[in-house]
Order: C-alpha cells, then structure tokens, then sequence
C-alpha cells in the first residue's frame, strides 16, 4: 500500500524564490473529494495523474498515483466538481525537497509549502521562509480548498 507522509506549511517570505526552479502549471480536479476518500485527476507541466488518497490519520494517509494521458485528464477534468489551479516550484534545503504552491483562481494570495518525509518522526530542518504549520487543518487540503476558496474565508 502506498503511504504519504506529508507536512504542509504556510509561507512567510518570499526568500524561496531565490532557491526555486521554473515551476511548473499545474491544473487538478476533483472527481470525488469527502473525509474518507479523494479522487484527483491533474495535469501538471506536460505530464497527468490519477491519484486516489485515503483518510488522514495525523500527518499521513494512503495515497496511490498513476501517470496517464494528457488527453484522458483532459477528458476527465470536464467530469470534475471543483478544479484549482497553481504553480508548483520545486526548492531543495538541506538534502530534501519541497513543493511550494503559489495558489491562482479563487485561491490567489495563498502560498503553501508541503515536504513528504519518510516517517511521521523524522526530524526536519524547516527553511527561513516556513511560517504556520497547517498539518492538520483540513481547510488547507487541496480538495477543500476546490470547494471552499480561500478569497471566501472570513
């Protein structure tokens, strides 16, 4: 079974710039998205997935990704509910790598960072830019922000 162990950060500063790649476009819709399941369909650069991720437990959940056709993920991005767009740009620090999500749409002024670990204790050297650690506030996963846009929150 797969397993992703992830934490998720807002960010404070824009010093991540300096350390990023190009970043790539990435578009992902949501086929179907509760507690107990999600399934994405996402582009992202010229490559696309299916994902399915289970419930989280903590800071981890099961999580199976497939590559598949640009063209069937454009297909089935018609049969989504919710869709959000972002630039992903991916920033090593201290032998590890981070994804960090400049959020568009309805989510724009949202920046977050998330680091995949090996195990729910493994120590992790947080870079200068990291601020708030949004682990486990549900409002910052992806599938809620699809249906809930962060430009709505109060």
């Amino acid at each position: 079974m797969g397993i992703e162990i992830e934490r998720k950060f807002l960010v404070k500063k824009e010093t991540w710039e300096n350390n990023a790649d190009a970043g790539l476009s990435c578009r992902q819709g949501y086929l179907h998205a509760d507690s107990e399941k999600t399934i994405r369909v996402r582009i992202m650069g010229e490559k696309a997935y299916l994902t399915v991720k289970g419930k989280s437990s903590g800071i981890s959940r099961a999580e199976y990704e497939y590559e598949i056709p640009v063209s069937d993920a454009s297909a089935l991005m018609d049969l989504c509910s919710s869709i959000i767009q972002k630039t992903r740009f991916f920033i090593s620090h201290k032998g590890m790598t981070w994804e960090l999500d400049v959020f568009e749409g309805l989510n724009r002024g949202l920046v977050m960072a998330e680091i995949e670990l090996e195990s729910e204790d493994q120590l992790l050297e947080l870079p200068d830019w990291t601020g708030t650690e949004v682990s486990d506030d549900s409002r910052y996963y992806n599938a809620c922000l699809a249906r809930n846009p962060f430009s709505t929150w109060s």
